[in-house]
C-alpha cells in the first residue's frame, strides 16, 4: 500500500454517498405513478433523473470536502 493510499481513511462525511442510492431506490415506491407530470415526465421518471443529478452534486460535495482535508492538513 503506497503512503498516499494510506493517507485516505474512511470519514463521516464520506456516508453522504448513501443518500441519494437509498432516496432513489426507497423512494420508487412512493413515487411510482404516472401523474403527475414534472417538466414533460411521468413523476417516477423524474424521480429518477433528479436522484441521478443530486449524485452528482453530493459527489462534488465530497470530493470537496475530501480537498479541504488535504489542504488544511487535517489529513496524516
Amino acid at each position: 500500500m503506497s503512503d498516499a493510499t494510506a493517507r485516505r481513511g474512511f470519514r463521516p462525511y464520506h456516508l453522504l454517498a448513501a443518500i441519494p442510492a437509498v432516496c432513489l431506490l426507497g423512494g420508487i415506491p412512493f413515487a411510482n405513478r404516472a401523474e403527475p407530470y414534472v417538466l414533460g415526465l411521468p413523476f417516477l421518471l423524474f424521480w429518477i433523473v433528479a436522484w441521478v443529478v443530486a449524485t452528482s452534486a453530493v459527489m462534488g460535495v465530497i470530493w470537496l470536502l475530501d480537498r479541504r482535508g488535504d489542504h488544511d492538513g487535517t489529513r496524516r
